[in-house]
């Protein structure tokens, strides 16, 4: 694929950490391949992991093709934006297509990355894995590697301010490829498993003096005030049923 803009990004994302003073806790970089298809798997818990979710592969030379909701793909601005990066645009209604297209891409070498909670975590917890990640995977005979970030809701997420102020930490952790075994619940449960361990480390390791108890973006269970994932998930279904109005009020005028 001819990139043009991605690089360019990259180099002024980096720029945009250094300004923000920004520290980096990496590990398990060398997981991704250098080449060859690969999917990677993401945590969710803000609207920046997109721009950190990347910087996993950075090492490794790979520019990482995102799975991305139709509606980003539809704004004047992100919509050229992403086409340019050869993201891949997602439709919730239907999904066929961009499942071919992510195995397509895979088949030919290329590393897609997916968000298989499909949508941001108020609990900061992993929520219940969508199946499509190990479809995909399996389908394009590729390994998954699962990759975790951390401290990116501190700048930008559901339900609080953003804030972009200087000294944060981010946390990166990728971890061994897991590959497929053609039965989608066992290697999805894999998958969560490692993810849910990865993400138990993240948070252990992180600085304490940024992550104090009762810190909003800290899980309710380790000491913060997040809601816990009945609660958000309460908070998840009440989003829904506004939008859901938003629509049919909006289908009402026309």
């Amino acid at each position: 694929m001819r990139d043009i803009t991605y690089p360019a990004i990259i180099v002024a994302a980096k720029t945009a950490f250094r300004l923000l003073g920004q520290r980096f806790q990496m590990t398990g970089t060398e997981n991704v391949p250098r080449e060859g298809g690969v999917m990677l798997a993401y945590n969710h818990i803000g609207y920046v992991d997109f721009v950190y979710g990347g910087l996993g592969a950075n090492p490794s030379g790979r520019l990482v093709r995102f799975m991305a909701k139709r509606e980003i793909f539809d704004h004047p601005v992100g919509g050229p934006l992403m086409r340019s990066f050869h993201h891949i645009e997602v439709d919730r209604a239907e999904g066929q297509g961009s499942y071919l297209k992510a195995v397509d891409y895979l088949r030919k070498g290329e590393a897609v990355g997916i968000f298989p909670e499909a949508t941001i975590s108020r609990s900061f917890e992993l929520k219940e894995f969508k199946s499509g990640v190990v479809r995909i995977a399996a389908a394009a005979g590729v390994p998954i590697v699962p990759v975790v970030l951390w401290g990116t809701q501190r700048m930008m997420t559901k339900g609080h301010p953003k804030d972009f102020s200087r000294g944060k930490t981010i946390a990166i952790r990728v971890g061994e490829p897991i590959p497929t075994t053609g039965d989608h619940d066992a290697d999805l449960a894999a998958l969560h498993a490692a993810m849910a361990q990865m993400l138990e480390d993240a948070i252990a390791a992180y600085p304490a003096d940024e992550q104090p108890p009762g810190s909003w973006w800290l899980p309710a269970r380790l000491g913060g005030s997040a809601p816990t994932p009945d609660e958000a998930e309460k908070l998840d279904q009440a989003e829904k049923r506004e939008r859901a109005a938003r629509r049919a009020a909006k289908r009402a005028k026309k």
